[in-house]
């Protein structure tokens, strides 16, 4: 799978933010009943679960609709635009606020972390665009401010709690893409994962045996093994440095930060005192 295969906000970013937020002009009858942007976007990402994203195109998106390729230039302008609209279809925040945790901070970011790995799983054609300027629609705003509003009593300044939600979503991406290469490994080769390690495992064998290794040749039999969730412990480890900070400026009472004046906006410096 290649990575960074397309970019968001590669097409025509006016266009892309008019049909996002539904501001544009719509097409007043369509060449096909049921013909709508939705269903354009529904199909095109149908069509890259199954596929990947190289298998849509325009005119292969026409064709799973039984109609012709420039009855969806009447929706959407192209491909670029098109990748963007289902960016935003497949972040759509659930309704549900059971999902986002217990109500802490903690629990909500721990949510968002395995929600986020969850989707990559289920849409691994995400670790083919490249996301470093989203263009952003409601469903992408929708999912932010539910999180912010959750994980805003942390008492961190405003671009702290960005920069959590970054730093999770980050950790996510490097997690998913390995999860998502090892299917994809198994899948073209024809070997298991075990069967893969197996065929190596004699010359580890004798490597281990031959006093180079000695750190390596200490470990217990399970150090490898596939019954540690290396996911999960990484992502409680980065939750108790954050732990750490949000302890830390509670305790000092930070002027600076929003934990510092629990009474006023968030990141708002104090009023000067007269001399």
């Amino acid at each position: 799978m290649a990575s960074g295969t397309e970019t968001s906000g590669s097409g025509d970013i006016g266009r892309t933010l008019e049909l996002l937020w539904d501001t544009g002009r719509r097409p007043s009858r369509g060449p096909r009943p049921g013909l709508t942007l939705e269903r354009i976007v529904e199909a095109a990402v149908e069509v890259a679960d199954r596929e990947g994203l190289g298998a849509v195109s325009m005119r292969r998106i026409a064709a799973e609709l039984g109609t012709g390729a420039m009855s969806l230039y009447r929706y959407v302008p192209g491909k670029g635009e098109l990748i963007d609209l289902m960016l935003d279809r497949v972040q759509r925040p659930s309704e549900n606020p059971a999902d986002l945790g217990d109500g802490g901070w903690r629990a909500a970011l721990q949510a968002l972390g395995r929600a986020t790995l969850a989707l990559y799983r289920r849409h691994t054609w995400l670790l083919e665009v490249n996301q470093s300027r989203p263009v952003l629609g409601p469903s992408a705003l929708d999912g932010m401010e539910k999180v912010l509003a959750r994980i805003r009593p942390m008492g961190l300044t405003d671009p702290e709690l960005v920069s959590a939600i970054v730093m999770i979503d980050g950790y996510v991406v490097g997690a998913a893409r390995t999860q998502v290469y090892e299917r994809e490994a198994e899948r073209s080769s024809g070997l298991t994962d075990a069967q893969f390690w197996q065929a190596q495992q004699p010359v580890l064998e004798q490597a281990m045996a031959s006093g180079r290794y000695p750190v390596l040749s200490s470990l217990s039999e399970d150090a490898f093994g596939t019954g540690f969730d290396h996911f999960e412990f990484g992502l409680q480890r980065i939750l108790d440095g954050l732990e750490v900070l949000v302890t830390a400026r509670r305790a000092a009472g930070d002027p600076d930060g929003p934990g510092g004046r629990p009474d006023g906006p968030a990141g708002s410096a104090a009023p000067e005192q007269p001399a």
